[in-house]
């Protein structure tokens, strides 16, 4: 009971709420806006947050992740263009009901379903907390490497089509923690004798680079556009008495993005798709999927607010993110010497139960705010295109230059940036990248820790975690392989008889 009243007198404090004010209505702003998302707004706000207190940064960047997906589904609904990745499969049913003169209902649904989700996700995330607290201390150097390894495993497996480039962009990511000085042996790795080497790689460089600039770029270099949206007429407070009609799904669908969240690489998109697939498959009318139903939407919107809270488990207990926008975070924690995982439970409890409160009082503030500025949101969308990465641009070299005042790191993040647009134009993921540098610095650093206690290799895995999770990664990747010669026995037979047709012929 003290450790929840010190939560909530955390999150009392005035810069607490200010913070929670910015970071929950900014992020629906910037959700709202195609071309930018969270990851963007997170990685210029980053250097700013340093300054802060890790409740009051962690709760700006909470905010921001959180409500982006609400904002997200207003030009998903409204104008079929999702406002962040996440919201695509909202468009699918959300733009039809729109071209069939029920925009108001569709963005009422997709407000409830986020609500639903949201609130979903923490309370799975809160009754988690004293399994954390028991849990987590169980968790040594090797344990707690096993799992980055398996984070990165996944990471990679979870980019299908795309598995030999997500592997190598990981790996890129894991050389990139390397460079710099050694912190045991004090010797320099991979510097070529520059100067500006012997620092290291900044994460913070690389994910506004990667991010920001990208995206900047990408806008830049882009034909120039400003979407037009609709006003919205209506009351959007008839979404929840239509939500509890479905409940099912909207219960369902939460867990799934409760549940994916929670495992490293997966997230918001497979939680998305398993959701919709159930719903479409258990719905007593299939057929209006993609054409304006209900329970599509709802699958959609409740699995992928959900992840949020859930992303927030392997975070907290073992200071593992799941992907990039929990990996920035991640270096908030750093910054201020709170290190996540076994710890964190035991000396930093406040601060825990203050993030809970925290993102319960950010989805009350997006849903009230969005009861009353959906239409205000309609002329946001509006902004060129060619503006906002003007306007990225600028702020990303700013928020780069006050990391250390450095033109060497703004240099770096300029290439990175560039490197980020390349990715982008080939399709190619940039996720992996950033999780490889936090995930292969974690691994590095607990393998060290755990290596003089071993006399042979299989020492690594005597104790029941390590040992499980050992299992774990062996599954995942005989899964994998198995699906693998599954599709390869599967194109066999046609590429065959296309042989043996040419063959005749």
């Amino acid at each position: 009971m003290e450790n929840i009243l010190a939560g909530a007198e955390m999150l009392a404090r005035w810069d607490v709420i200010v913070a929670l004010l910015i970071g929950s209505i900014g992020g629906v702003i910037i959700g709202a806006i195609p071309g930018v998302g969270p990851a963007v707004a997170i990685a210029i706000l980053l250097p700013a947050t340093f300054g802060l207190d890790p409740i009051v940064g962690l709760t700006m960047l909470l905010g921001i992740y959180g409500s982006s997906m609400y904002g997200g589904a207003i030009p998903a609904v409204l104008i079929n263009t999702p406002g962040t990745a996440v919201n695509a499969l909202t468009s699918y049913d959300g733009y039809p009901m729109t071209k069939n003169g029920e925009a108001h209902r569709a963005v009422s649904l997709s407000y409830s379903a986020s609500f639903f989700g949201g609130i979903f996700g923490i309370v799975c995330l809160i009754l988690l907390s004293p399994v954390l607290a028991i849990v987590a201390p169980m968790f040594g150097s090797r344990e707690i490497f096993l799992a980055a390894l398996l984070g990165i495993i996944l990471v990679v497996l979870a980019h299908r089509g795309q598995i030999m480039a997500a592997g190598m962009l990981a790996m890129f990511g894991v050389f990139l923690q390397t460079i710099g000085l050694d912190a045991v042996t004090y010797t320099q790795r991979y510097t070529f004798s520059q100067s500006f080497l012997s620092s290291g790689i900044n994460l913070i460089v690389v994910v506004l680079g990667l991010f920001a600039l990208s995206q900047a770029f990408f806008l830049l270099t882009a034909p120039d556009s400003s979407p037009d949206a609709k006003p919205v007429t209506g009351k959007l407070g008839v979404g929840f008495k239509e939500l509890m009609k479905h409940k099912r799904v909207a219960t369902v669908a939460s867990s799934f993005g409760v549940i994916l969240g929670m495992i490293p690489g997966t997230g918001e998109f497979t939680a998305q798709f398993m959701s919709y697939t159930y719903a479409q498959k258990t719905s007593k009318e299939p057929e209006k999927f993609g054409k304006g139903s209900p329970e599509g939407l709802i699958a959609s919107e409740a699995a992928n607010n959900a992840v949020p809270a859930a992303a927030m488990i392997p975070l907290l207990a073992l200071g593992i993110p799941g992907e990039a926008l929990t990996a920035m975070m991640l270096s908030v924690f750093y910054v201020h010497n709170v290190i996540p995982g076994p710890q964190l439970f035991q000396n930093n409890i406040d601060l825990v139960y203050g993030l809970y409160f925290s993102l319960i009082a950010l989805n009350v503030i997006v849903m009230v705010f969005l009861l009353f500025s959906t239409n205000l949101l309609t002329k946001i969308i509006r902004i060129p295109t060619r503006f906002l990465g003007v306007m990225i641009l600028i702020l990303s070299f700013v928020g780069v230059y006050s990391l250390r005042n450095s033109l060497t790191d703004v240099i770096i993040s300029a290439v990175f940036g560039v490197f980020g647009l390349v990715l982008k134009r080939l399709n190619l993921p940039i996720v992996p990248i950033i999780l490889g540098m936090v995930l292969g610095g974690i691994m590095e650093t607990k393998l060290r820790s755990a290596l003089p206690r071993l006399k042979s290799p299989m020492d690594m895995i005597d104790r029941p975690i390590a040992f499980i999770i050992f299992v774990l990664i062996l599954l995942v990747i005989g899964l994998h392989i198995r699906t693998l010669v599954k599709e390869y026995r599967a194109y066999q037979p046609d590429e065959d008889h296309d042989l043996h047709d040419t063959q005749s012929r």
